[in-house]
């Protein structure tokens, strides 16, 4: 048979599906603020932030491709079973309805809409607006295949237009250097703090969830078996350095806004800032728009990976009812404000992304161990102490005097925990008792066998 040929047309379509899925509103915001927090530190900060921001996202993906994994479950399933649908469903509840889903219009809303209404009517108008918005991702996705079209097709080039207009007068008429104040978290540590911003992009996990839809979306094209595997790893680069090169104009824009502005209590007032300062009240409406599509495609990528998945772990629930459910609980989260969905995702994402990251380098190297269960469940075990008392350090808890006392031996015995690592040499250790385990069990396996 011979092979299709992928076309420069299909490679910039695919680069933009996977790029409008997981670049939202967070991904906009974030950046700013890491600028103005880091300051003159800029620099190792962005380094920092792109590993978690577009490396990993691209290795997630990368992952379910050469794995020929079906969903988030089958990355997780060598550990066991049960474990593959707890991840599953932690991860697709913790983007969809408890936090990323609903921070897209909860954002879109404080960022776009907000301005424009009263302090005492805007309980309302959320109300209004987020049935509005999650009511129409609903529609939009009923039809799995018209994903593609609307996000990669439509909407993700509208809303890189526009955003290319701020960032086009921010270089061309600085707001100030490079030279400015650097906050407590990024003096010392810039990187490291730099990575740990980047969980806050879900994009590490959430690319689990979504690369399997980008997978279908290949396959519609035409491409299959190895050939899918190919096409995303090209377009996946392609869009990531796309949004490396973004990443990295969004955070000296936001550090050279510390020339006229003080650093603002999240990116979203920032942003808001910043494009008002260059367009007035035109500009208001227009971050509005911008955001307002950024969150929307993202979205649309949650809403079809969520019930993807959940449909092929529970085929006794479709997925039109697993659509339903995260367009009710998202509509009902978002309503309770974004600041208490960012304050509460923080602990849970500490949580997450140690299992998810070692799940992604495990499946990448799986070939080697040929998915040995043993490699697996050594790691897993390994991480899973020091993921709890991340989570625990990051949370409200950690200001109670027994939480105090616990995380403060963590950080003090355990290296790299103080700066939020403290599962890595565990994960090392376990690799080496997994890996050796695997090779005793073929060597005794083979033995046998002579």
């Amino acid at each position: 048979m011979v092979e299709k040929k992928l076309t420069w047309k299909q490679l910039v379509l695919v680069a933009s599906l996977i790029f409008g899925m997981f670049f939202g509103a967070g991904n906009l915001i974030f950046p700013i603020q890491l600028g103005q927090l880091s300051g003159g530190n800029w620099l190792p900060a962005t380094i920092g932030f792109l590993i978690t921001g577009t490396v990993v996202p691209f290795l997630a993906m990368m992952a379910v491709s050469l794995t020929n994994s079906q969903s988030v479950y089958d990355i997780a399933k060598p550990v066991a079973p049960w474990f593959g649908t707890v991840f599953l469903v932690a991860i697709h509840l913790t983007i969809g309805p408890f936090f990323g889903t609903p921070r897209t219009a909860a954002t879109a809303f404080s960022m776009g809409i907000a301005p424009f209404v009263p302090l005492r009517y805007q309980g309302v108008v959320m109300f209004v607006f987020s049935a509005v918005f999650f009511g129409l991702a609903y529609f939009l996705t009923v039809k799995e295949s018209g994903l593609l079209k609307w996000v990669g097709k439509y909407l993700n080039p509208l809303f890189l237009g526009l955003l290319l207009v701020v960032l086009v007068l921010s270089l061309v008429l600085p707001m100030g250097d490079t030279h400015q104040a650097v906050s407590a978290a990024y003096q010392s540590n810039a990187a490291f703090q730099g990575i740990l911003d980047g969980y806050n992009t879900m994009d590490g996990i959430a690319l689990l969830a979504l690369a399997v839809s980008v997978v279908y979306a290949v396959r519609g094209l035409g491409f299959q078996k190895q050939q899918v595997s190919k096409v995303l790893a090209k377009a996946g680069l392609l869009s990531i350095l796309a949004e490396a090169v973004l990443y990295a104009v969004l955070v000296l824009v936001g550090t050279t806004s510390l020339g006229l502005f003080k650093a603002s209590d999240n990116g979203g007032a920032a942003f808001a800032q910043i494009v008002s300062h260059y367009m007035g009240n035109f500009g208001t409406a227009l971050t509005g728009v911008i955001v307002t599509l950024a969150v929307f495609t993202t979205a649309m990528g949650l809403f079809v990976s969520f019930a993807q998945d959940l449909h092929r772990v529970f085929p006794k629930v479709s997925y039109l009812w697993w659509l339903r459910v995260i367009a009710f609980g998202s509509f009902v989260t978002a309503n309770a404000g974004l600041t208490n969905i960012v304050a509460w995702s923080v602990p849970v994402l500490m949580l997450l992304y140690p299992f998810a990251l070692v799940l992604i380098l495990l499946s990448l190297f799986s070939k080697y161990f040929k998915k040995s269960p043993v490699v697996y469940r050594f790691v897993v075990a390994s991480v899973t102490v020091p993921a709890f008392l991340d989570a625990l350090a990051s949370s409200p808890l950690a200001t109670t005097s027994h939480v105090q006392s616990l995380v403060n031996g963590y950080h003090h015995f355990v290296p790299f925990a103080v700066l939020g690592f403290g599962w890595v040499v565990p994960a090392v250790v376990g690799t080496v008792l997994g890996v050796s385990g695997y090779l005793l069990t073929n060597s005794k396996r083979v033995t046998a066998l002579d």
